[in-house]
């Protein structure tokens, strides 16, 4: 929830302290190119809005249609900073399936990728704040997103039902089970929230690996480089059998799963190490 958060209002917020040391490792062309995505991609932001509360409002009125216009949104921002996307792994899904699809969250770019290049229909989840924003909040509402309420009590516990029951009926979706952006670009440890969104709901999850985007878009960083995102598939996960306390077996099994998707270089810190001191014995 919080991803979406990040990739709507970037560039006009980002952590600090920014990774100024990072600026080092850019050619002039790359400053060049990264600050001209980074100006333009507030105004893409906005007129792929307008053009989608049109487009409902006014013209086809189709959710599904209208899909189209997020990707634009996520194909122009990767195309202006340079970024190719490769998919890999479309054959263990059926094209008119719902999944939840769950992955790794190295980047703003993992947004943006997802977005302008995943052929399967989606929707995304968001904090029930973002809908208030101006343009951006009702164009999210129209185009089916789905809202969640992240404060604690019986409205966290209704919206987390009414998401679980959208998805159910046919709402496919993309979680970071991590809860945030990676500092460092290794997998991190898993939230419990994620995954009982996907045990109400009762739809296969599938695990997603995202490489290649931490070295674009780093946390702390707000210029992005060109390079290769490379989008992995895994094969679903059924759910329809787990219960609530079921939570932690279906947690640790879905952070395997994605883990064997990553490269080497984006394994959690746990693994790396144990491998480095295997080797180190050796």
């Amino acid at each position: 929830m919080e991803a979406i958060e990040h990739a709507i209002l970037w560039p006009c917020r980002e952590n600090f302290p920014f990774k100024y040391h990072l600026l080092a490792t850019m050619s002039f062309t790359q400053k060049i190119r990264g600050l001209i995505t980074l100006c333009l991609a507030p105004l893409l932001t906005f007129v792929v809005s307008v053009c989608a509360l049109v487009d409902m409002l006014l013209i086809r009125r189709s959710e599904w249609k209208a899909q189209w216009f997020p990707r634009i949104w996520g194909r122009g921002i990767c195309l202006m900073a340079g970024v190719k996307v490769i998919v890999e792994g479309l054959e263990q899904i059926d094209p008119k399936g719902t999944y939840i699809f769950a992955a790794n969250h190295a980047s703003q770019f993992d947004i943006f990728a997802f977005q302008g290049y995943f052929p399967h229909d989606f929707r995304w989840i968001a904090k029930k704040e973002l809908f208030k924003l101006p343009v951006f909040g009702r164009a999210m509402q129209k185009v089916g997103y789905i809202p969640i309420d992240r404060s604690h009590g019986r409205q966290a516990v209704k919206s987390l039902d009414d998401a679980a029951k959208q998805i159910a009926a046919g709402k496919s979706v993309l979680i970071f089970p991590e809860g945030t952006r990676s500092p460092n670009g290794h997998l991190q440890e898993f939230k419990a929230g994620a995954i009982l969104l996907a045990i109400k709901s009762g739809v296969p999850i599938v695990p997603l690996g995202f490489n290649g985007s931490y070295e674009i878009l780093p946390r702390g960083s707000f210029l992005a480089k060109n390079g290769i995102i490379t989008l992995r598939l895994g094969p679903p996960l059924p759910t329809a059998h787990f219960k609530a306390k079921d939570k932690e077996y279906l947690l640790q099994q879905l952070r395997n799963e994605v883990a064997k998707l990553l490269e080497a270089q984006y394994q959690p810190e746990e693994k790396a190490l144990c491998e480095t001191t295997i080797e180190q014995e050796g």
